[in-house]
């Protein structure tokens, strides 16, 4: 130890060399008054080139770390939109089908309304002949119920006409009535 300029020179670091040949920037003392002056005070130096580069490398290990992570999840993101995609596909190609089955039903309809229009045609149609066919029926049918009628009348006259001359014949046979 010498004179007091080269103990505050010594006190401010500006004589120390670092392992980089730099001198130190900052330099903690403890300056603990309950201490016995026997130990010496503890003395850490570190130059501000060795903070910025340990500053830089915990910088780039956070940023890598960040960066992975953020990688991770943009991939995990990713993988959820593709099976969302693809999910979203499967529906649409549900609907398509079931567009096409719906399509399909729609045909049979409009096949099945075309169909039961002809059958009311035809219904129709069959109706109005069968109409026309009961007319023409039910006048010969009265038509037959006036020969019937006639002819009821002819055979009644006829079967009076038979009785009336067997009777007489019988009478005529017992000798009912005079000789003439």
């Amino acid at each position: 130890m010498g004179s007091p300029e080269e103990t505050s020179q010594e006190a401010l670091g500006d004589s120390r060399q670092t392992p980089l040949g730099k001198s130190p920037i900052l330099e903690i003392r403890s300056l603990d008054p309950v201490l016995p002056m026997t130990n010496p005070p503890p003395t850490v130096t570190y130059s501000l080139e060795d903070i910025l580069i340990r500053f830089e490398q915990r910088m780039d290990k956070q940023f890598t770390e960040v960066n992975q992570k953020m990688d991770k999840q943009f991939t995990e993101v990713n993988q959820k939109f593709s099976e969302v995609n693809q999910k979203f596909s499967e529906v649409n190609q549900k609907f398509s089908e079931v567009n096409q089955r719906l399509d399909k039903v729609d045909d049979r309809l409009t096949k099945l309304e075309v169909g039961q229009a002809d059958i009311r045609g035809a219904i129709k149609t069959s109706d109005e002949k069968l109409s026309g066919e009961i007319r023409a029926l039910e006048e010969k049918v009265d038509g037959i119920g006036k020969r019937l009628d006639n002819q009821e009348f002819i055979n009644r006259g006829v079967t009076v006409g038979l009785m009336v001359a067997l009777l007489a014949g019988i009478a005529k046979a017992f000798g009912l009535f005079p000789p003439a």
